[in-house]
């Protein structure tokens, strides 16, 4: 229900509201499409406890009856004004005389200046951002209506206008302004935190707190950036975004899988779906209680809907592991996932991983292909073997081979003593008639009288390159080896295997999300190649599924990403590979109703690709020019620039500056801290 203290500050009248004396603060003495100077006095700003930087201001015109327009600004920094030079001036002249002149316009402060000189030393010019236009419109449905343009439409002589600092009420509507007659912090839309102007709150503290709101459109199925140093509240604010589109979720009308006919995604301000939500955790502070923001963590407030993963077993997580020997495809495109992200490379291994698992689609499991393709598979099952790879209790392996091959000798007595791969062999017993097999390839006859009367090999290229990454010789009887297998002998591919043969968890996660819970992905002890390695891989199963939805003319509930440490997965910021999943979801995510977060502590760190397809912001303390240079080509963050590298105390944590898809202008916003132990309040 919408509480009434809310309902009365978003419908209140700009106009009515906003032009009251109290609130007067200067006129402006130069305006343009951009920018506004205007005069103030030290008697104003007091009355209205001060102008912070960033502050929201009201030009009203005045010029001439029946027309109600306010140009909205935004005080960003001192202004020179013509006298400026004279004053100062005489500032100095008391300086050397050694005089008192301090006191304000207006106080009883006790001064030795004359009452004319400390009036003419009250006053300042302050410049202000121009961010767009408040003015009335009719039409038939509604009659009178304040409507808000992010420009200026006209602007007449600066001395038709007064300016006026924001009221509670005024203020609230310019931080949630909504399209038509939609009011900020109804049902369907969550608190995310209140306006804050600057990092000293000395005025502010005696002002009643205005609440900011956020709309789960701007957030359900586009891109938002969270930015700042290490400690400065980014994942609260995570926190507070999961928060609210859990919330918005659960008011879903159906389930995706209960429905038949293709409908809109969002209808009547809340999704036709449950929302499906995917936390990839770096740090491990979503997965588990974070003892040092007080067990915040996100699985505790909605355990009943998480699913837990991570790389390591135990207790209340699947683990997210892959049996090498069960899922062969997977396992293969992991490895060839690893070698690719250590560039591990050189020509055997490339001939390796190039190589087809993928089954025939041949019915005849009788067949050549299907022949050809256990052979290529046993080879390659003992290759994982022979690196470390556990094998299940009792694993055999079944393919063709040839009693020309199995009872072959040469003149040394070497040969195979009769393994009869067509009976089942042990993974060992198959490594050694691999291996043996191919040593002895060229003596066999059989090889030479097969590719005679066939027109082409036994041994494909494909079962060729298994062999010799089994056997570690690139040619048969050759003298110098290589690493073969042993490249496989790393514990960073060993920790990724599992015996058991649970259901593929690149499986499972797409199946979560289309219910609409929320899967959190425990990366926190896994290594950096581990950790990229699971997040693409997740990543790009989700993607493929909601791409093959979208082929299929099927419904795609909105699922949504979050990414802790975007850097350690993302593209760096000159990758041009714009298949790389990432900018993928960045680029195409919108058409598939996939939404994603991503926090980092450096936007230079981030694609160019992902940063132009992001609508929605938020920023903390960032430390050095490089990173403001970059946030300066995004909307209006030039204005802040300043504040942001300069602030960076405790009392700083989770001060923001906020922009979201519908918002049209930067809003400065203290985010409210999640805690997940009220949850049986």
């Amino acid at each position: 229900m919408l509480s009434e203290k809310i309902h009365e500050l978003a419908s209140g009248n700009i106009f009515e509201d906003g032009k009251k004396e109290n609130l007067f603060v200067g006129r402006p003495f130069y305006l343009d499409y951009d920018k506004a100077q205007i005069l103030i006095a030290d008697a104003w700003k007091h009355r209205v406890n001060g102008i912070p930087q960033g502050s929201f201001l009201l030009a009203f015109y005045e010029g001439e009856d029946g027309i109600e327009e306010a140009i909205l600004l935004r005080a960003l920094r001192p202004s020179k004004l013509p006298s400026d030079n004279d004053i100062v001036s005489t500032m100095i002249e008391y300086y050397k005389e050694g005089r008192p002149i301090q006191g304000r316009a207006g106080s009883d402060t006790k001064s030795k200046l004359d009452d004319f000189t400390r009036y003419e030393f009250s006053f300042s010019g302050l410049e202000c951002r121009v961010l767009g236009t408040y003015y009335k419109t009719k039409n038939d449905k509604d009659g009178d209506v304040i409507e808000f343009g992010a420009d200026l439409e006209n602007f007449y002589s600066a001395n038709n206008y007064k300016v006026y600092k924001a009221s509670e009420d005024v203020l609230f509507n310019i931080v949630n302004q909504r399209e038509g007659k939609n009011i900020a912090g109804g049902e369907n839309e969550s608190k995310i935190g209140s306006v804050r102007f600057s990092s000293s709150r000395r005025f502010q503290n005696l002002e009643n707190n205005v609440d900011v709101f956020i709309s789960p459109k701007d957030f359900i199925g586009k891109r938002t950036a969270l930015f700042g140093m290490t400690r400065t509240g980014k994942s609260n604010t995570v926190k507070k975004i999961i928060e609210a589109t859990e919330e918005i979720s659960s008011k879903a009308p159906c389930k995706l899988q209960d429905s038949t006919q293709s409908q809109e995604p969002f209808e009547e301000g809340k999704p036709s779906f449950p929302v499906g939500q995917i936390i990839f955790d770096v740090n491990g502070e979503y997965a588990n209680a974070n003892l040092q923001d007080d067990g915040t963590a996100i699985f505790e407030l909605f355990e009943d809907k998480v699913t837990r993963y991570s790389v390591l077993e135990k207790d209340g997580f699947k683990v997210m592991k892959v049996n090498f020997y069960e899922d062969i495809k997977t396992g293969f495109e992991l490895i060839k996932n690893y070698f690719e992200a250590n560039r591990v490379s050189g020509d055997y291994i490339n001939n390796f991983t190039a190589v087809s698992l993928e089954e025939p689609k041949s019915d005849n499991k009788h067949g050549s292909e299907w022949k050809r393709y256990n052979r290529i598979k046993a080879a390659y099952l003992c290759c994982l073997y022979k690196a470390g790879f556990t094998p299940p209790n009792s694993k055999k392996v079944y393919f063709a081979g040839n009693v020309d091959i199995n009872n072959f000798e040469n003149e040394d007595g070497e040969g195979l003593d009769g393994l009869d791969p067509t009976k089942g062999l042990t993974l060992d017993q198959a490594s050694t008639w691999f291996t043996k097999t191919w040593k002895l390839y060229k003596q066999n006859p059989f090889f030479n009288t097969y590719e005679k009367k066939k027109g082409y090999e036994w041994a494909d290229d494909d079962l060729k390159s298994m062999m010799i990454f089994l056997s570690t010789f690139k040619a048969p009887d050759e003298k110098n080896s290589v690493s073969g297998y042993k490249k496989l002998r790393n514990e960073d591919l060993l920790q990724l295997h599992t015996t058991k043969s649970d259901k593929s968890f690149e499986l499972e996660i797409p199946e979560l999300l289309r219910k609409g819970e929320i899967v959190i992905v425990d990366l926190s002890q896994g290594s950096p190649v581990v950790q990229k390695l699971f997040s693409e891989r997740i990543c790009r199963s989700v993607f493929n599924d909601s791409m093959s939805n979208f082929v299929k003319n099927k419904n795609n509930n909105f699922i949504q990403f979050y990414f802790e440490e975007a850097h350690n997965l993302f593209p760096k910021k000159d990758e041009k590979d714009l298949t790389d999943v990432y900018n993928r979801l960045a680029k195409e995510g919108a058409k598939l109703n996939i939404g994603m977060t991503y926090a980092t502590q450096e936007v230079s760190s981030i694609s160019a690709n992902i940063l132009k397809n992001t609508q929605n912001w938020f920023i903390a303390h960032l430390n050095n020019d490089d990173e403001m240079k970059e946030l300066k080509k995004y909307y209006d963050f030039s204005d802040f620039t300043d504040s942001l590298l300069r602030f960076s105390s405790n009392n700083d944590k989770g001060f923001v500056r906020m922009k979201t898809y519908t918002n049209p202008f930067v809003v400065p916003v203290q985010v409210d801290r999640f805690l997940a132990n009220r949850k049986g309040d």
